[in-house]
C-alpha cells in the first residue's frame, strides 16, 4: 500500500520542480524584489500598451537585481498635460505616453524644465471620417476630402457655400490631440492659400458650435440622418476602433485630406527621477520597438513610428496601406498661438446692441425699397444669428428725449443671457421681436454720445471677465446732433479716459445710409479710444463680414 502513495508523492515532487523551472525560465531567471514601472497612456493606446507589458512582465527582466514590472494605466492626455504644467492634478506616474507631441509642446511652453520626448512609440494620421452609406452624397457637395474643403464649409461668412448641404463635427481642440490638429492643418491649409482673416475666423466660429468632445460620440454620429451631410474629425486608428468595438451596422469610413495631414505620434516621456525606476522605463521603451510589439500595436490598428500599417488597417474598406502625407509639425509658438485662439474665440459673448432711432432713419435707401430703419434692423437680426445661446446680450434704442427730457436713450431689453425669460419670451425671441417692429422717431435726433456714455459706463460697471465686452452701435451716420449733449471732442477724450485694458469693453459701429461716409472720421474716432472699429455697410450681405471682423479682433484684445 505504501509502495503506490510513495509513487504519487515523488510523481507530485517532480511535477512542481517542473513548474518551478517552467516558471523560472518564464521569467528569465529573475528574482528578487520588484521595482515597478507606472505607464500613463493614452486611453486608445493603452490596450494595446498593457498587452505589450504583460508579455515583458512574464519575461522577467532583472533590473539592478530586482525584478521589472510594468503597470499600464489610462488617462485622457489633455487631463495629463494640465497636471504637469501646473494647471491641474498631476498623475502618479513614471513614465508617460500621451496621443501626441502636441501636448508636450504645450507643457514646454509653460513648464521649461518639463521632460522631452525620448521616441515614438506608434503613429496615427488625423483624418476626416464618414459613414459608409453618405460618402457618395458628401463627395457631391464637399468634393474630394480637404483642409481647404473643411474651410469652405464651415465659413460663416459664406452662406451660400457647401455648409449649407455639410455639417462639419470637430473634436474640442483644447481636449484632443485630433482636434487640435485638424484646425492646425486647416489654418495652415489656408494661410499658405492666401485665405483672408475672416474666413478661418467664421471656420473657428462655425466648428467652437459643432464640436463634440468624445471621439467614439462623434463618430457614432456620423450614421443620423439630417438635412445635412454629417463629416466627422478622428484619428484613423479611432475609426478603425470603432468600427470593430461598435460593429456599426454601416461602418465608418475614415477620409484622406488631398493637402496631407498631421500625425498624432505617442511620444515617450520619461518623468520618473528614481534611477531603477528610470532603467525600467528605458527597458521596456527598447521594448516597445521590438517587433512583436509593433505588431501589437499593428493589430490594434494603429501605424508603426515610420507610417507602416498592419492587416488591420489594410484588410479594412476604405483604409489605405500606404500612409498619407505628413504636413510638416509647427513649432511651440504656432502651436501655442492656436490654442490661445480658440481659447479666445471660444470665450462667451456680452454685446450691448445701441440702435438709432432718429428722424433720418425713416428715410427711404434708393434701390432698396427698404427705409434706413428696416435696412438697420436687418443687420441687426443677422448679426445676431452669428452668437451662439450661450451670449448675453441686450438692446437700448437712441435718438433724444426717450425717456423725459434730455434722456437720449430707452433700454429696451437688459443685457443678459440670450436664453433667459423676460416678459414671457426668451431674451433671443424678445430682441428680434424689437428690432422687428422698432419705428424711428419721425421729430427726434441723433443723441448718440450721451447715449454712448451711459452704456459704456453701465458695461464697465457690470464688466464680466469670462466673456467678450462689446457696444455695437447701428446707425446711418456717427453724428451727433444733440447740442446739450456732450460734444463730439468730449466723447472721444471720455472714452480714451474710461478705457481699461484690464477691462476691455471695445466699440464696434456699424453704419449704413447713402450719408454714412460724412460721419467715418468720427466713427473711426470712437472705434480707435477703445480698440474697436468701425464699418460703412453698402449692402446688407456684408454683415457677416463686419461681424466676423469684429470677432477676430477678440483674438488681440485689448491690444488691436
Amino acid at each position: 500500500m505504501l509502495v503506490p502513495l510513495a509513487g504519487s508523492v515523488a510523481f507530485a515532487v517532480l511535477l512542481g520542480v517542473a513548474a518551478f523551472v517552467i516558471i523560472d525560465r518564464d521569467r528569465g531567471g529573475c528574482s528578487g524584489d520588484e521595482v515597478t514601472l507606472r505607464v500613463n497612456a493614452s486611453p486608445d493606446i493603452q490596450p494595446a500598451l498593457a498587452q505589450i507589458a504583460d508579455r515583458f512582465n512574464k519575461a522577467g527582466h532583472e533590473i539592478g537585481g530586482a525584478c521589472a514590472n510594468v503597470k499600464v494605466s489610462k488617462a485622457a492626455s489633455a487631463t495629463v498635460a494640465a497636471g504637469l504644467s501646473g494647471g491641474g492634478k498631476a498623475s502618479a506616474m513614471d513614465l508617460w505616453i500621451p496621443d501626441s507631441s502636441l501636448w508636450v509642446s504645450g507643457v514646454r511652453a509653460k513648464n521649461p524644465s518639463a521632460p522631452k520626448p525620448s521616441g515614438s512609440v506608434a503613429q496615427s494620421p488625423v483624418v476626416m471620417a464618414a459613414s459608409g452609406s453618405m460618402v457618395s452624397n458628401l463627395k457631391k457637395s464637399f468634393g474630394e476630402a480637404s483642409w481647404s474643403g473643411m474651410i469652405n464649409a464651415t465659413n460663416a461668412a459664406n452662406v451660400d457655400g457647401p455648409g449649407r448641404k455639410v455639417r462639419v463635427l470637430a473634436l474640442d481642440p483644447s481636449l484632443n490631440a485630433a482636434g487640435l490638429g485638424a484646425l492646425l492643418a486647416a489654418s495652415g491649409v489656408a494661410t499658405a492659400a492666401g485665405v483672408g482673416q475672416e474666413q478661418l475666423v467664421g471656420a473657428m466660429k462655425t466648428l467652437s458650435g459643432s464640436t463634440v468632445k468624445d471621439q467614439q460620440a462623434l463618430l457614432a454620429s456620423l450614421g443620423v440622418k439630417g438635412r445635412r451631410v454629417p463629416l466627422g474629425i478622428s484619428s484613423e486608428q479611432g475609426v478603425w476602433a470603432f468600427n470593430n468595438a461598435k460593429k456599426p451596422e454601416v461602418p465608418a469610413v475614415p477620409l484622406y485630406p488631398a493637402e496631407g495631414t498631421f500625425n498624432l505620434d505617442y511620444p515617450i516621456v520619461v518623468t520618473t527621477t528614481d534611477d531603477g525606476v528610470r532603467e525600467v522605463a528605458e527597458e521596456f521603451a527598447k521594448e516597445l520597438g521590438t517587433a512583436a510589439a509593433r505588431k501589437t500595436l499593428q493589430d490594434h490598428g494603429f501605424r508603426t513610428p515610420d507610417g507602416k500599417g498592419g492587416t488591420a488597417i489594410s484588410e479594412s474598406g476604405g483604409f489605405q496601406a500606404k500612409a498619407p502625407q505628413a504636413l510638416e509639425m509647427p513649432d511651440a509658438k504656432t502651436v501655442a498661438r492656436m490654442s490661445q485662439s480658440w481659447s479666445r474665440m471660444n470665450l462667451g459673448t456680452r454685446l450691448l446692441t445701441l440702435l438709432d432711432i432718429s428722424g433720418t432713419m425713416a428715410q427711404p435707401i434708393p434701390g432698396t425699397g427698404l427705409t434706413r430703419m428696416q435696412a438697420i434692423s436687418r443687420i441687426a437680426t443677422e448679426g445676431m444669428k452669428l452668437f451662439p445661446a450661450n451670449s448675453e446680450m441686450g438692446l437700448w434704442e437712441f435718438s433724444t428725449h426717450l425717456d423725459g427730457q434730455d434722456v437720449d436713450y430707452r433700454e429696451t431689453v437688459s443685457v443678459g443671457p440670450l436664453t433667459e425669460t423676460v416678459d414671457g419670451a426668451l431674451r433671443r425671441d424678445l430682441i428680434n421681436q424689437k428690432l422687428a417692429t422698432v419705428q424711428a422717431k419721425a421729430t427726434g435726433d441723433t443723441g448718440l454720445n450721451d447715449t454712448l456714455a451711459a452704456a459704456y459706463k453701465m458695461m464697465k460697471d457690470s464688466y464680466k471677465s469670462d466673456k467678450i465686452n462689446t457696444i455695437l452701435i447701428l446707425t446711418d451716420g456717427a453724428g451727433n446732433d444733440d447740442p446739450p449733449g456732450m460734444s463730439d471732442q468730449e466723447i472721444v477724450k471720455f472714452l480714451k479716459k474710461e478705457f481699461d485694458p484690464e477691462k476691455p469693453v471695445s466699440i464696434i459701429l456699424i453704419a449704413y445710409s447713402p450719408d454714412a461716409t460724412k460721419g467715418k472720421r468720427q466713427m473711426d474716432a470712437l472705434a480707435k479710444a477703445t480698440n474697436g472699429d468701425a464699418y460703412i455697410a453698402r449692402e446688407v450681405l456684408q454683415i457677416r463680414k463686419f461681424f466676423l471682423d469684429g470677432m477676430a479682433r477678440r483674438l488681440c484684445s485689448p491690444n488691436c
